[in-house]
């Protein structure tokens, strides 16, 4: 079963694919290291060392992500039921990590209706980082053509309440929008 950016245990699907992806990367490259100095009989200088060094690069760029998902620990499978009982049908994206060039911020759950993105993060921000990725997002959707408030919580409490409200109004809003919305967030996120 594929799980895509945005659902829930998507780190902990993604931490397994990118280390099996780096592991193969880095075994066939060896092979064809190994393959050449067999066919060459112990000499490095042949085609085949080339070809294992150039392909180094992908396998080293997958090394670079897989490293990036090992860092990061998955959602609290009790934060997402707590989430999942008070979102009923709105839509809901877990678990995305959001990268930019100044600062990092790992987004437990972002709920997305009409005008309204609002965000959950566990970790200790600075408000600044905070405020900065709501900012970062705000950008970002507004450059695809929607204008939204943007809202990251980092109290559950608050975060719960605020969905709750989100779902109650969620009636007044287009859901084609919303899905529009929720995919430019899965494009933001690592």
């Amino acid at each position: 079963m594929k799980i895509e950016k945005g659902q829930y245990g998507y780190i902990r699907h993604e931490k397994f694919k990118r280390v099996l992806r780096t592991v193969i990367a880095f075994a066939i490259d060896f092979a064809i290291f190994a393959f050449g100095l067999i066919m060459n009989s112990g000499s490095r200088r042949n085609i085949y060392s080339i070809i294992a060094a150039v392909g180094c690069v992908p396998a080293a760029m997958s090394m670079v992500g897989m490293i990036m998902m090992l860092m990061r620990k998955p959602m609290d499978q009790e934060l997402h039921t707590d989430i999942e009982t008070h979102a009923g049908s709105l839509p809901m994206l877990y678990e995305l990590y959001l990268t930019t060039r100044d600062q990092n911020l790992f987004i437990d759950a972002a709920a997305v209706c009409g005008e309204y993105i609002t965000a959950y993060t566990h970790e200790n921000a600075a408000p600044g980082v905070l405020q900065f990725m709501e900012g970062h997002i705000r950008k970002s959707v507004l450059q695809s053509g929607y204008k939204v408030t943007v809202k990251i919580f980092s109290n559950r409490k608050n975060f719960l309440e605020r969905i709750d409200q989100m779902r109650e109004k969620q009636a007044e809003y287009r859901m084609d929008r919303d899905d529009e919305v929720a995919a430019i967030l899965r494009q933001l996120a690592l």
